[in-house]
């Protein structure tokens, strides 16, 4: 019997030339690291980022519309910290009610992409 084992990478679509603006975002504010298109993907732009056992693709889509229901969900180790970061960053955080088990809240990449954050209690 075949199962899904796991989850390789998570796609958040942006528009054109929002490479610097997602580069800024997921590498300067998350902590993420840029990782190389093979260069067959990379001249449809876009860009890769790796980190902490998970991996975000930005692509570009024509006719880009955010994201604001369907959104990954990311743990962090440090919720309080990290929405200290992202506040001197700009990036507004929109608290949620908890889960059993989580504190979470909500933030938008650059392109108004949903993207929940985690933290276990």
């Amino acid at each position: 019997m075949t199962a899904v084992i796991g989850i390789d990478h998570v796609q958040l679509a942006m528009p054109h030339g929002g490479e610097p603006h997602a580069r800024r975002f997921w590498v300067d504010v998350m902590g993420l690291a840029e990782v190389a298109k093979p260069a067959h993907l990379a001249v449809n732009g876009g860009c890769w980022f790796e980190g902490a056992g998970i991996a975000i693709h930005c692509g570009v889509e024509e006719g880009f519309l955010p994201s604001r229901r369907a959104h990954p969900a990311l743990l962090v180790d440090d919720l309080a910290g990290l929405v200290a970061k992202l506040g001197k960053a700009g990036i507004r955080y929109k608290p949620g009610k908890d889960l059993e088990g989580y504190r979470r809240g909500d933030i938008a990449d650059p392109f108004g992409n949903r993207i929940e954050l985690m933290q276990k209690v």
